[in-house]
């Protein structure tokens, strides 16, 4: 796929105020400080599409690209740490629930997973409750860039035996670094896939 537009449309506080139209919708989240904004950023090319901060946490609302007027890259809000209130925390919780459960244009959740480090309860949580509600999801290792192939290997394994104690099967994975730019054909040829056959 070649990314010849990616535009800002909006930043939304819940689903009932996201784009009206039909056009196929592709969530990108993961826990704050991931990498998810450096990662939407190289699959568009655009260095400041989506703002890359260093404080977690800076994402708070449903944030729309449309990309070549034909689809949404939708950046939620990290789940995890999130310099705000606990009452702030709840609220995007819920609204990233409602937005994945309900929204009738969600064609995939892309759950973003830091490769450098264990695998963290909050993001098989997160990945458990996407099955229990029946949302499409693909996983995402993020930041490989730091590792050797070994030990990306064994990171990801690692990640992988965990889920691997409530799911019978994995759904498609994808080796992803900003920095080398690692992961976008990929990505964006499974987002072109689905979109052809939706």
């Amino acid at each position: 796929m070649v990314i010849k537009t990616a535009d800002f449309v909006g930043s939304f506080p819940n689903l009932k105020s996201t784009p009206s139209d039909k056009l196929a919708q592709f969530a990108f989240i993961g826990r704050s400080n991931v990498g998810k904004s450096s990662l939407i950023n190289m699959l568009c090319e655009r260095r400041a599409l989506a703002r890359v901060s260093n404080t977690p946490g800076k994402t708070q609302h449903l944030n729309f690209y449309k990309i070549n007027n034909n689809w949404y890259l939708v950046d939620l809000p990290g789940y995890g740490y999130a310099r705000t209130s606990k009452k702030n925390r709840r609220g995007f919780s819920k609204m990233i629930e409602q937005y994945l459960r309900d929204g009738e244009n969600v064609k995939c959740a892309f759950v973003l997973l830091d490769a450098n480090i264990p695998p963290q309860a909050i993001d098989i949580e997160f990945i458990n409750w996407l099955g229990e509600k029946a949302v499409p999801f693909v996983i995402v290792y993020t930041k490989t860039d730091r590792l050797s192939y070994e030990q990306l290997k064994a990171n990801t394994e690692q990640i992988q035996l965990e889920l691997l104690k409530y799911w019978n099967s994995l759904p498609e994975q994808f080796v992803s670094s900003s920095r080398k730019r690692v992961g976008r054909d990929d990505i964006l040829g499974f987002i072109e896939d689905v979109i052809k056959s939706s």
